[in-house]
């Protein structure tokens, strides 16, 4: 019975909100790993039955970002069991959010994104697509599943725009700029066809195999890369969207614009990055100044 009932869950998210496939895995794993710890119906689920849980969750040493998400996914199935009047009262209402702090994103100094960028071998049609791929990456500030899945009918490379598909399918337009072009146009006249040979992709970065190019393969690469360049500070595909959204701030850029740029759909998310450029200037204030 909780089976389909978790499964109804997950329909219901996608048809209201339109979330991504992944995010609809997590939260129906999260249901689901509740259900069977819980060991009776979900629909008799009481709220000392979610402290309890938590509080083991906490005891286990998970962290509070984890505890939060999980809350967050337990309380839009118990809030679809109420509009579906399978129960009369939400078990969640009454639970407070973990609270998370202040986490700061981890980014890269602009030194280190130009020894990354530099990193590919530009005499090999790989090396030069992920240049291209990098270069594309830390112009837009796109996240790693909006860039590996970008499609030749999202380029506009004459006026110099990509139309990319965020979260929820939400769409936005971003600007390339001319380094960024430079790159794509290297990357279609010397790097595509070679990998394609006489196969065809709707995909702009494909592998050698002419198949799409993968998150977890990009990640790979980012992460040889960065140890190639010599970074010796944790990377992901994700680094680059940080550091974009650090470094426009960084050089005077309105937030606002930020915001539209990254696709994000609160202002708050953006403002993040406003304390994490403050606090590069405080390192610079710090080291160079005569009396920091």
């Amino acid at each position: 019975m909780d089976k389909g009932l978790i499964e109804r869950f997950a329909n219901a998210l996608w048809l209201e909100e339109g979330l991504s496939v992944n995010t609809l895995k997590a939260y129906s794993t999260d249901v689901r790993l509740f259900s069977v710890w819980l060991n009776k119906p979900l629909v008799q689920a009481t709220a000392e039955d979610l402290s309890r849980y938590l509080a083991l969750r906490f005891r286990a040493g998970i962290s509070a970002r984890s505890s939060a998400r999980l809350l967050s996914s337990l309380r839009k199935f118990y809030r679809y069991l109420v509009r579906e009047r399978l129960i009369e009262t939400d078990p969640s209402s009454s639970i407070e959010t973990p609270y998370l702090g202040r986490r700061l994103p981890d980014t890269l100094s602009e030194s280190e994104v130009d020894s990354l960028l530099q990193a590919p071998d530009l005499g090999r049609p790989l090396g030069l697509r992920d240049r291209c791929m990098l270069e594309v990456l830390y112009a837009t500030g796109m996240r790693v599943s909006e860039l590996v899945g970008l499609k030749l009918s999202q380029l506009d490379r004459r006026v110099g725009v990509a139309r990319v598909f965020g979260k929820g399918s939400k769409e936005r337009l971003v600007p390339l700029g001319e380094e960024a072009l430079t790159w794509l146009e290297a990357y279609f006249e010397r790097s595509r066809p070679l990998l394609l040979g006489a196969k065809q992709s709707p995909f702009v970065f494909v592998t050698c195999r002419a198949d799409p190019m993968t998150r977890q393969m990009f990640w790979q690469l980012i992460k040889r890369y960065a140890k190639k360049a010599g970074i010796a500070k944790p990377i992901s595909p994700h680094t680059l969207r940080h550091a974009f959204a650090t470094h426009l701030l960084s050089h005077g850029a309105n937030l606002r614009a930020v915001q539209m740029l990254l696709g994000h759909s609160s202002l708050s998310t953006t403002q993040i990055y406003t304390h994490v450029a403050q606090t590069r200037l405080q390192e610079v204030h710090r080291r160079f100044h005569p009396r920091g």
